[in-house]
């Protein structure tokens, strides 16, 4: 604890540091508040009932629970932020994997800061042209007739205000991660799951079934949890390269060239997987609205979010989803041809070919272990309800998932930020002091 305050108050001497934290704060609490602003002419409560009566009726989870949940309660409350920042996720998704299939998109990806310029652009477009097909499913789906006024007039008005308000909150976001600190979508995204954090434990305590002594047992679970996601989310494998041996200077080189390694991280997909396979597993539940599918028993069980047929093949998919979205993110080939145009080799390995080959069997290797425990925190929530370790649904859900991942990830990437920021300052004190004074031809000459 004492390690803590200590960090706090050497964030705010950092001027720099602290002008970023509380930009960053700010524009979170406006997000915050868009959050609060309802739909002009929607009758909110007629709404909460709505999603409440759905809730009720339904068992289990459910996909306004999901949508609720990544939105920080604005999917269920009708608010202008209502769609949130998926629409610029989905957008940013299907560019990257039009970026596999596509080659103009391949090349623009290669073009350095001005082909990133021109990705971020189509990303944008894309985003409204999802958002406008969004919109309207939102309305029509998600908000009953008794809680709408005049449709012919309003509609058009609703869809242009949530549309706008999705880039709003997209501009905050790269506002976030140009002037403040950590990655700004992803800031806002678990801001959104954490709003809810409170609300479920102040439920799950309240639970008449619960007693002090199972409190303190689902804390520590929930602490262990979390400390597996950890795990997961910073697990590497290092695979050891040399560099060639380097003659500098006239002088005969001593001793083996320097040593180092390539960070093979078990899980490269991230949350990802999760992502894709969720949105696949919600077909079955899109087509249980339609008269035709809504008596069929499979769907019923690929549609309970608690049931064990849904959860085994949302596993199988998560396994099958990591080891693809590793193999279109991590290329073995790009890694060997890197290594060998920088004089660099594994020792023991051949370059070229050999090294290909070489680091895809170690990726492959790590990839089995790291996918399989992906799949059980993504299906953990079931688990926990289901053995009783829980007793609401809300708090289940924070037992794993992509909501804890994303925490974990956004947590662990922030506070990374904010340590090289606190290491340049030291590093900035020790050169104003003097301390290195007389030293610099000694490091310019390493530095070379």
């Amino acid at each position: 604890m004492k390690g803590f305050f200590k960090k706090l108050v050497e964030i705010f001497k950092h001027e720099e540091l602290k002008k970023k934290i509380l930009l960053t704060m700010g524009l979170i609490l406006i997000y915050r508040i868009g959050c609060y602003i309802v739909i002009p002419g929607v009758d909110s409560v007629a709404v909460q009932d709505y999603f409440n009566t759905l809730s009720g009726s339904g068992g289990g989870f459910s996909i306004t629970d999901i949508l609720s949940l990544f939105t920080g309660g604005a999917f269920t409350s009708a608010s202008i932020f209502a769609l949130g920042i998926m629409p610029y996720i989905s957008a940013s998704i299907i560019m990257q994997l039009l970026g596999i299939a596509v080659p103009s998109i391949q090349k623009m990806q290669n073009e350095g800061e001005s082909g990133r310029k021109k990705i971020n652009q189509w990303t944008r477009t894309l985003t409204i042209a999802i958002c406008l097909v969004q919109s309207p499913g939102y309305i029509l789906t998600s908000i009953p007739e008794n809680a709408r006024p005049d449709f012919a007039l309003w509609m058009p008005a609703a869809v242009i205000i949530l549309t706008c308000s999705t880039l709003f909150v997209m501009w905050l976001g790269e506002r976030i991660t140009d002037k403040g600190i950590g990655n700004g979508i992803s800031l806002l995204i678990m801001i959104g799951i954490i709003a809810r954090f409170p609300q479920s434990i102040v439920q799950e305590a309240a639970h008449p079934e619960n007693s002090f002594f199972f409190i303190l047992i689902e804390v520590a679970a929930f602490f262990v949890v979390i400390m597996a996601s950890v795990a997961l989310v910073r697990a590497i494998r290092q695979v050891t390269v040399q560099r060639a041996k380097m003659n500098l200077g006239g002088h005969l080189p001593q001793g083996e060239g320097k040593r180092d390694y390539i960070p093979l991280r078990v899980n490269s997909a991230g949350v990802m997987p999760i992502i894709f396979a969720q949105a696949i597993m919600f077909v079955p539940l899109y087509l249980r609205t339609s008269e035709t599918f809504k008596e069929s028993t499979v769907l019923a069980a690929l549609s309970d979010f608690s049931g064990f047929w849904y959860n085994l093949i949302f596993f199988l998919m998560i396994v099958i989803f990591t080891y693809f979205y590793t193999a279109i993110t991590v290329n073995p080939n790009n890694i060997a041809d890197d290594l060998k145009r920088q004089g660099t080799f594994i020792p023991g390995v051949k370059p070229g070919r050999p090294t290909a080959e070489f680091l895809d069997v170690i990726l492959s290797r790590i990839t089995l272990p790291g996918s399989v425990f992906l799949g059980l925190i993504a299906i953990l929530p079931a688990v926990v309800l289901a053995i009783g370790l829980t007793k609401t649904q809300d708090f289940s859900y924070f037992f794993g998932g992509t909501s804890l991942l994303i925490m974990v990830g956004v947590v662990l990437d922030t506070l990374q930020q904010i340590d090289s920021y606190l290491l340049s300052r030291h590093y900035d004190g020790l050169m104003k002091s003097g301390k290195l004074s007389g030293r610099g031809t000694s490091v310019s000459g390493i530095a070379g």
